[in-house]
């Protein structure tokens, strides 16, 4: 099983942008499709849909808001 859909677009489902996202296409996508979160690129809605678990797309976006994520070296 692959961790993303060739296509957001053709999947045929609802998306909302963040709400963070300003007036610019800048901004993240997301959708719920069979008990997964489906994330893209507003830039690029025929693109990519990657795919999560719904706890752990809540876990990223949790750390996210809080600040909480770290910088990762490499």
């Amino acid at each position: 099983m692959s961790n993303y859909y060739p296509n957001i677009s053709a999947l045929g489902i609802a998306v909302r942008k963040s709400s963070y996202s300003n007036q610019s296409a800048d901004c993240v996508i997301t959708g719920g499709l069979a008990g997964e979160v489906v994330v893209g690129d507003s830039k690029n809605p025929n693109g990519p849909g990657h795919r999560h678990q719904p706890q752990v797309w809540a876990s990223f976006a949790q750390a996210v808001g809080s600040g909480t994520l770290v910088p990762v070296s490499a």
